[in-house]
């Protein structure tokens, strides 16, 4: 579908918007339904629940035709990962906005009319949409870093092979240079460069190991420092 034009991208936009809420609005009235004993009206709101869901992600997938997964077996390790990428992408953008801008302004508003109620719901909300976004970006950042231990491994076993076959073991030395010297977890493999840094752990890119403090533990299964070697590369021939 050509969403070119602004108005039919905006009315989409609307459309999943109303039936998303429609279906959360539904799920509360089956709750409520459920709670008061009357349990064929519960089951009534659930199914048009359910219904109004199917709706929204038909909607949603004109929006967002990239995400639209009909054969995953068809589908590249590189292109799987892309797709999960954008999916992340989409929700660090929306917790965001709730934290930095919705739930702010909607406080604000609410000090204002002096309901404390509201004002109270929505900055333990802009809490938890800080939240949310701090683990989808730490799944984003994991998610990448676990592209360099698959290629970690993939050499190890690429090298192993070579001797098996007859081959002289690969020459490794570590970088000697603190700026650019790599590091690697003896429990997971993951591998810290310096160049890169740990930004979401609060360590700015152009960090040596040595500089990290004592307390930083491996992203991807918390390791503590001292857990980590210097990583030994391959001398190009």
């Amino acid at each position: 579908m050509d969403l070119s034009n602004s108005n039919t991208a905006k009315n989409l936009s609307e459309a999943f918007a109303g039936e998303s809420m429609a279906n959360r609005k539904y799920l509360f009235f089956a709750d409520v339904a459920r709670k008061l004993g009357m349990s064929e009206l519960a089951k009534l709101f659930r199914e048009t629940a359910n219904q109004e869901t199917e709706h929204a992600f038909a909607h949603f997938r004109l929006i967002h035709p990239e995400l639209v997964v009909e054969d995953p077996e068809s589908l590249s390790e590189s292109e799987k990962k892309a797709i999960a990428s954008r999916c992340l992408e989409l929700a660090i953008e929306g917790e965001t906005y709730e934290y930095t801008t919705m739930y702010p302004e909607f406080a604000k508003a609410a000090s204002e009319d002096r309901d404390n109620d509201a004002v109270a719901e929505f900055q333990s909300q802009e809490e938890e949409s800080r939240q949310h976004a701090t683990n989808f970006r730490k799944a984003a950042h994991n998610f990448g870093l676990l592209t360099h231990i698959e290629n970690h491994h993939a050499n190890q076993y690429t090298e192993a092979l070579q001797v098996l076959d007859g081959g002289e073991p690969v020459t490794k030395v570590a970088d000697s240079n603190p700026t650019t010297q790599k590091w690697i977890c003896r429990q997971c493999s993951m591998i810290y460069d310096p160049v890169v840094g740990d930004p979401d752990s609060g360590i700015a890119p152009g960090t040596p190991f040595a500089d990290i403090p004592d307390d930083w533990c491996c992203p991807i299964c918390g390791a503590t420092k001292n857990k980590f070697e210097p990583y030994k590369e391959s001398i190009a021939a």
